[in-house]
């Protein structure tokens, strides 16, 4: 579990999946991460037990005054570099505009950072979509590299993905802290 000002990042649950799909079957949230729409609350319940079973940095963010309604998910995926990480995020329609990715991101940043001794952690998202665009921007991420013809399969489409990274150094700079 991670806390943050206003957060809780905890491990999902079976019983989270009807706030999953409240959230996740929303037309607006998931095809913008690449992903469809859930179409019921087993298909939330799949996705929650991938989560538990094979995505050891995969949180329900949930708002402090209710830890037992997740309103979106945040992981750092794991990649064949050990020390590279992938940050992925959605969040319930509903609480968009809050900045409330931004501070789950940072305090996951950090940890992937200071506990998972990780150097470079990336983040990219689908031309077009602004809101994930606005939280890397914030969060200080730079531009790493476009790809034109990046296939979706899920979606079955092809879209422009932006992929920008953040380095330890680059983060401990953003946040002022000085090597000893």
């Amino acid at each position: 579990m991670i806390e943050t000002e206003r957060l809780i990042l905890r491990k999902w649950r079976f019983d989270d999946a009807p706030y999953m799909f409240q959230y996740a079957s929303d037309p607006e949230v998931g095809p913008r991460c690449g992903w469809k729409p859930h179409e019921s609350i087993d298909t939330s319940k799949e996705i929650i037990s991938n989560f538990i079973n094979f995505h050891p940095y995969c949180y329900a963010v949930c708002l402090k005054e209710n830890i037992n309604h997740p309103i979106g998910c945040i992981e750092l995926m794991e990649k064949e570099d050990s020390s590279v990480k992938e940050l992925g995020f959605w969040l319930g329609k509903p609480y968009w505009g809050n900045g409330y990715i931004k501070e789950a991101s940072s305090a996951l940043i950090e940890y992937g950072f200071n506990e998972l001794d990780a150097t470079l952690i990336y983040c990219g998202y689908y031309e077009g979509n602004h809101n994930s665009k606005r939280v890397q921007e914030k969060l200080g991420f730079e531009f790493d590299h476009k790809e034109m013809n990046h296939y979706i399969h899920q979606l079955d489409k092809t879209v422009i993905s932006i992929v920008n990274v953040m380095t330890r150094d680059r983060w401990n700079q953003l946040k002022g802290y000085h090597h000893e």
